[in-house]
């Protein structure tokens, strides 16, 4: 399915919840325990598959990661975006502006190929940072790139001890319902096979634990989520659930009730977002809600915004995000899981 059909097949399936006078639910989604199939929490991961050119390659920074006197920041693109059009615009500016040090992870297809392929970049990726900057590495993901990152730290348990904070905006950890109805009457990308709420993909993911002791968990969502389906209470699919990590789940709207950000809006331009990824990143632990600054409901657009570019910046930017050009083959069903993903 192409980005045009998959975001044409999602406003059916919006309009047809808001046509019924009902909200989006979630089918009974598969259990989050480990029932024994999946690799144990303490599984040691297997050498990565890419060709290492390929991984460095996927990996641009600002700068040199020595001698940093605080974690750089990893970037990571969601499903169908490319991290120069997603984040040139607004974060990489933003953080320039703080004087820090990110970089930003390029995946395959535009983060539309098989997710357990993107992990192994994120593995890469963090790894590197963690070695040359020898610091530990914060991250902040926009839908899938906030997701994909567990994945890494779910299969190399050796990456939990490189992370301090993983910050999701809108990630899709529990997937969409909309991608269940899309990919179940036509092809799909890989990635959006395995972000339907109910796939083997995030049954693997979600094993066991979500979270993990010694990782700070941040997850900034909207309840005017219209991709990441259902993102309200009482239990919105960006949400993090179990395991031992730090959490905190975060509503913009729990922030400033009248927020109206999209998914689209959350991971490139709005204030609130910005704010609890910046509260998360310069406090020990999670972002705390009470933090966030009640000024910042007053903000129209995340500092790294050029209200005089904005307009032509988002319009590139959804632009890119609906254009199929560099998506992967499409394909009637999930990727298989991979070896590693089950218990040895």
């Amino acid at each position: 399915m192409t980005r045009s059909r998959l975001l044409t097949a999602l406003t059916a399936a919006c309009a047809a919840v808001l046509l019924s006078g009902g909200t989006a639910t979630a089918a009974p989604a598969p259990a989050t325990a480990d029932t024994g199939e999946f690799a144990p929490l303490d599984q040691a991961g297997p050498r990565l598959s890419v060709p290492r050119d390929a991984l460095d390659a996927s990996l641009e920074c600002n700068g040199s990661l020595r001698g940093l006197a605080q974690d750089p920041v990893l970037l990571v693109p969601g499903t169908t975006m490319d991290p120069q059009v997603g984040f040139d615009w607004n974060y990489t500016r933003a953080l320039d502006q703080r004087g820090w040090r990110w970089c930003t992870v390029t995946l395959p297809f535009d983060a539309t190929g098989d997710v357990q392929v993107a992990g192994e970049y994120l593995v890469h990726a963090i790894r590197t940072m963690a070695q040359q900057s020898r610091r530990d590495v914060d991250v902040v993901g926009w839908s899938q790139g906030g997701m994909v990152p567990r994945w890494a730290l779910r299969f190399w348990p050796d990456t939990r001890a490189l992370v301090d904070d993983l910050v999701g905006l809108s990630p899709s950890n529990h997937g969409t319902v909309l991608a269940d109805a899309s990919c179940s009457t036509g092809d799909c990308t890989p990635a959006n096979h395995q972000q339907a709420s109910r796939s083997r993909f995030l049954a693997a993911l979600n094993s066991g634990a979500e979270t993990f002791a010694g990782v700070d968990y941040t997850v900034a969502y909207t309840m005017a989520d219209e991709i990441v389906v259902p993102n309200t209470l009482p239990a919105p699919s960006s949400a993090l659930r179990t395991g031992d990590g730090a959490v905190a789940n975060i509503a913009t709207q729990q922030v400033c009730p009248a927020n109206a950000a999209d998914h689209f809006a959350i991971g490139s331009s709005d204030p609130v977002g910005y704010a609890i990824v910046v509260d998360a990143l310069t406090h020990d632990g999670p972002a705390v809600r009470s933090r966030i600054p009640l000024t910042t409901c007053a903000q129209v657009l995340m500092p790294g915004v050029d209200p005089l570019t904005f307009a032509g910046d988002h319009a590139a930017f959804v632009g890119y995000a609906t254009d199929s050009a560099g998506n992967a083959p499409e394909q009637p069903e999930e990727p298989a899981l991979a070896p590693y993903v089950y218990r040895r």
